[in-house]
């Protein structure tokens, strides 16, 4: 009957591992230079992923247009579901896993 505790328990060491490389991800330096393979899986997988991402978001955009536009929030939609995932995929440096925010960009 120890079953619930045990379920709770793995949940919360999910729960720790899963914040500890929250974490990490914040410490990432991007004055070191991509790997071949990075840049590589990046123009394979990657990239396309992220053209995929940024057409879905514009066709979700055109969806909850009707939405945000009573509530004043199209520039903040747009920027998440199009801006973002436009920018990851086309201004990123090659093999680079991280973009800068799009604030930094645009100064």
């Amino acid at each position: 009957m120890n079953h619930p505790k045990s379920l709770v328990s793995a949940l919360a060491a999910v729960c720790m591992i899963l914040t500890a490389s929250l974490v990490r991800a914040e410490q990432y330096a991007t004055d070191i230079p991509p790997t071949a393979e990075a840049m590589a899986g990046d123009v394979i997988f990657v990239r396309p992923l992220g053209l995929a991402a940024t057409i879905l978001g514009a066709a979700t955009f055109l969806v909850a247009l009707p939405f945000t536009i009573p509530s004043g929030s199209v520039g903040s939609s747009a920027k998440a579901l199009i801006g973002e995932p436009f920018q990851y995929t086309f201004t990123r440096p090659l093999g680079q896993s991280q973009a800068k925010p799009i604030e930094e960009v645009q100064r």
